[in-house]
C-alpha cells in the first residue's frame, strides 16, 4: 500500500469516527488547545477555525507556527494537542512505515492548497512553465530575458533543509527526487520570509503555497497558463496541489481534539475555509486520484530510490 493511499483509508476511517455520536461534547469554557505547523495552513483555515471554533464552545486554540515537520513530530511527541502540515510523513526508505520521529500520528486531510510562483508585483511576466522552473532551480535559468522579462539577474529564493513542506512536495512532484538540490540565490528558514523577500524585491522569485501568497503584496505567475483559481484546483487543472493535514496524536483520547477535527469537517467549517478561499478536502475529494497518479509517476521515475 502506497503511503498516499494509506493516508487516504486512514482519513477515511478517522472522518467516520469523528462524525458518528451525533450531538456536540460540552467542554469548560476555560480549555485551551495548542496548535503547531505550517504557516500556510495557518494561513489558510487554522485561524478562521480556530476563532469560530471558540466562539462555538469557549475552547480557546492557541497557533504557533514552525513549520510541517514541527506540526507532524511535536504532536507523535504529545508535546502539542494538533498539529498542522502540508506534506505527508517521511516514509522509512523501503518500508511502509514513518520515520521514528513522525510514528504514532494520524493525518487527516481537511482541505487542498495550491503550489504557486511568485514574483515581485511590478515584474512583467504574467507565466511560467514546468519546465522553466525545473531550470531556473537548477540554475539553468539565471537571467529574466530567458523567461520573457526584463535583461536582469534572477534572485531565486528557496526554503531551507529537504523536508519542509513546500520544499519536499517541490522535490516530488517537479523534480520526482527528494534529494534534489537547488541552486538558489537566498535560503531562509520559512515560507514568510520568502514572501517577505520576493515581495520587496524586483528580481525575486520562488514558489509558496497559494494561501500564504495571497495574503502578500506579490503576484502569483500562471502555470502553463493556468491560474490557481478556486475552481482550477477543485478541478485539478492546475498541476501543483497538495492536501493540508491537521495531526492527531494516534492515541489521543482528548473529546475536544477529536471534536475539532469534526468541526473543520462539518459543514460550517467547510463554509469558513471557502469563505477565505480555500478549496475543503471533501469539496474535491477526486483529487486524490489525481494525486496518486502523480505520486506514480515519480515512483516510476525512481523517486523512491534515489
Amino acid at each position: 500500500m502506497t503511503p498516499i493511499i494509506r493516508i487516504f483509508v486512514v482519513a477515511a476511517f478517522t472522518a467516520g469516527l469523528f462524525f458518528a455520536g451525533g450531538a456536540d461534547v460540552a467542554f469548560a469554557a476555560e480549555k485551551q488547545l495548542r496548535w503547531v505547523g505550517c504557516g500556510i495552513s495557518k494561513k489558510a483555515f487554522m485561524a478562521e477555525l480556530a476563532a469560530a471554533y471558540e466562539k462555538k464552545t469557549g475552547i480557546k486554540i492557541l497557533l504557533e507556527g514552525g513549520g510541517a515537520t514541527r506540526g507532524i513530530r511535536e504532536v507523535a511527541a504529545k508535546r502539542a494537542d494538533l498539529g498542522g502540515s502540508c506534506r505527508q510523513t517521511i516514509e522509512r526508505p523501503g518500508m511502509i512505515s514513518s520515520i521514528p520521529e513522525e510514528r504514532s500520528v494520524v493525518m487527516t486531510p481537511v482541505a487542498w492548497d495550491a503550489l504557486v510562483v511568485i514574483v515581485h508585483k511590478d515584474n512583467p511576466i504574467e507565466s511560467i512553465s514546468l519546465d522553466q522552473v525545473r531550470r531556473l532551480y537548477t540554475d539553468k535559468i539565471r537571467n529574466w530575458k530567458q523567461l520573457g522579462g526584463k535583461d536582469a539577474p534572477i534572485e531565486l529564493y528557496v526554503r531551507s533543509g529537504k523536508i519542509s513542506g513546500v520544499g519536499r512536495t517541490i522535490r516530488e512532484l517537479i523534480f520526482a527526487n527528494y534529494d534534489q538540490e537547488f541552486v538558489a540565490t537566498y535560503t531562509v528558514k520559512s515560507s514568510g520570509p520568502l514572501e517577505k523577500g520576493i515581495q520587496k524585491n524586483i528580481n525575486g522569485i520562488g514558489i509558496t503555497g497559494i494561501s500564504s501568497a495571497r495574503r502578500r503584496d506579490v503576484k502569483i505567475l500562471k502555470l502553463e497558463g493556468k491560474e490557481p483559481s478556486f475552481e482550477n484546483i477543485r478541478r485539478g487543472e492546475y498541476l501543483l496541489y497538495r492536501p493540508l493535514f491537521l495531526v492527531t496524536n494516534l492515541r489521543e483520547r482528548d473529546p475536544a481534539i477529536k471534536q475539532f477535527v469534526k468541526f473543520a469537517h462539518s459543514e460550517e467549517g467547510k463554509k469558513i475555509m471557502r469563505g477565505v478561499g480555500t478549496v475543503p478536502y471533501e469539496d474535491a475529494i477526486a483529487l486524490w486520484l489525481k494525486y496518486i497518479q502523480q505520486q506514480q509517476r515519480a515512483l516510476a521515475a525512481g523517486l523512491a530510490d534515489r
